[in-house]
């Protein structure tokens, strides 16, 4: 008798258990398919909408802060710094500034990237908000040599066109 019992308690919880299963023993019809139904005559083919999807900036209602995507843009821009295809490195560096503003390592690497390009000035302010953002930067005697070095550069360049 408890067998029964048991079997029957199970029978029971498998059928409120199982989806799609009527408790009744019924099978359920399933819904109707709209692709089934005849299209009227007035109904027109919509034009397909433009792709207007932009992998490097959030959407107007998701914040810019995102930490991790800054994460994974400093490794990508390194990546590409690496393979030598500097508009894209530095488009990377761009990102990460943008997805976490108050960071100081995308700012260096942006100055890096912008050096190797050749944007002397850009390179000059990128160098100079890694300094403010992290004033106690280890390598902050290097860095500061750079500015100058570019600064030099940049004052050279500028007498050689006048």
């Amino acid at each position: 008798m408890k067998k029964l019992t048991r079997n029957a308690l199970s029978v029971t919880l498998v059928a409120f258990l199982v989806p799609g299963r009527a408790v009744r023993g019924g099978a359920q019809e399933p819904p109707p398919n709209p692709a089934d139904k005849p299209s009227s005559p007035t109904d027109k083919p919509k034009p397909p909408k433009p792709n207007s999807d932009n992998a490097t900036q959030n959407a107007p209602d998701q914040p810019k802060w995102d930490p991790l995507r800054a994460e994974k843009d400093m490794q990508v821009g390194q990546y590409y710094m690496h393979k030598g295809d500097l508009d894209a490195a530095i488009d990377r560096f761009e990102d990460a500034t943008t997805a976490k503003p108050g960071y100081a390592l995308p700012f260096r690497l942006l100055g890096e990237a912008q050096e190797k390009k050749g944007l002397k000035r850009p390179a000059i302010k990128s160098y100079t908000r890694y300094l403010d953002l992290y004033p106690k930067a280890e390598d902050r005697d290097k860095v500061q040599k750079k500015i100058d070095k570019l600064y030099k550069e940049v004052e050279k360049d500028k007498k050689s066109a006048i």
